[in-house]
């Protein structure tokens, strides 16, 4: 399947080492103002910068748009739009060759083949599209507020959540006090030719109140399920999260008062539906599978080999995700939006 959402649907197209990349986005309702700088910026913080915490690989990523929007707003038709693969090195990537916990395997026994040069369709470089209808969608939302950052690399946790701070750290880093302690481990696992999984914590707030639906289409289940979708993710948390299943019901349920919640282990979502406490979530993305460390494998035929991976790869595909995690964010919540049809502005 290649097509997000209910009220607002994304479909998304091309490969990792193909011509482009793109999406159709439909839904969208007519005369929203298109803010095609906070387009460029959610751009610009997916390719992370030119730093060693990400991937050498830098591509221009100037996204044209082909239909939908006319004098700088949506028209209400489907608008769609593309990115253009420059900056590809296929030789990087041996035909032929299974490599250990990417999509290879699978995509092969499904598929009858698999496109080689870089992950073909699984590779993350399609979550671009997802950044780029995220923000074509943000002015939507203009009373909501989405903000995420990194959590943990490794076992190196925040002590303390600091969204501000996450929007000026190279590896968006939600805790200035760990920071340096977190980009050197990464040095120390990129120079071991290795790699380590991470966290991404976001948060919405504001005008959400109302949002989600009942039973088969509850808030949180979509959130997961958005989450889950992005490459690498392999858990997700919402409030307590694991936690929850340790506690007793007199800790975890959330008092409410006159003023309000007094607490939000919840994560502010009850019954599928946002309760109106901010949402925050924890995304559990797993190592980069890509390392230069020597692994068991077998090739198309089956027959075992030995695989070193070349090419270009984060060290800790976390750090790019947490603006993909706060992108997905966005297009479920606008969808929720666009199914209550209330002004959530």
């Amino acid at each position: 399947m290649n097509t997000f959402g209910q009220a607002l649907r994304l479909t998304t197209f091309g490969e990792s080492h193909g011509q482009a990349v793109g999406g159709v986005l439909d839904g969208v309702p007519a005369n929203l103002e298109i803010d095609f700088d906070l387009i460029k910026q959610l751009v610009q913080r997916r390719k992370g910068g030119q730093n060693p915490y990400v991937t050498p690989r830098a591509e221009e990523d100037e996204v044209e748009f082909l239909s939908g929007i006319f004098e700088g707003k949506s028209t209400g038709a489907p608008i769609g739009f593309v990115i253009k693969n420059q900056n590809i090195q296929s030789k990087d990537y041996p035909k032929g060759l299974l490599r250990p916990s990417h999509a290879d395997f699978t995509y092969i026994h499904k598929y009858g083949h698999i496109d080689h040069r870089g992950g073909g369709r699984s590779s993350a470089r399609e979550t671009l599209v997802r950044v780029v209808a995220s923000g074509i969608i943000a002015p939507l939302l203009q009373g909501i507020k989405i903000e995420s950052g990194i959590y943990a690399i490794g076992e190196i946790e925040a002590r303390q959540i600091d969204f501000d701070h996450a929007k000026t750290s190279e590896i968006f880093s939600l805790d200035a006090n760990q920071e340096e302690k977190q980009k050197a481990y990464l040095q120390e696992i990129r120079a071991q030719g290795d790699s380590i999984g991470g966290v991404v914590c976001a948060r919405a707030k504001g005008k959400l109140l109302g949002l989600g639906e009942p039973l088969y289409h509850k808030l949180d289940a979509q959130l997961a399920w958005a989450m889950m979708g992005i490459n690498g993710v392999k858990a997700i948390e919402i409030g307590q999260g694991f936690q929850a299943s340790k506690m007793r019901g007199s800790q975890y349920n959330d008092p409410i008062t006159p003023q309000g919640f007094a607490s939000n282990h919840s994560g502010g979502i009850l019954g599928g539906i946002a309760n109106g406490e901010e949402i925050l979530i924890k995304v559990y993305f797993k190592p980069t599978p890509s390392i230069s460390l020597p692994q068991t494998s077998i090739n198309a035929l089956h027959q075992p080999i030995t695989i070193q991976t070349k090419g270009r790869h984060d060290p800790c595909i976390a750090i790019r995700g947490s603006v993909v995690v706060e992108a997905m964010m966005r297009l479920v919540l606008a969808d929720m939006v666009l199914l209550t049809n209330r002004d959530f502005g």
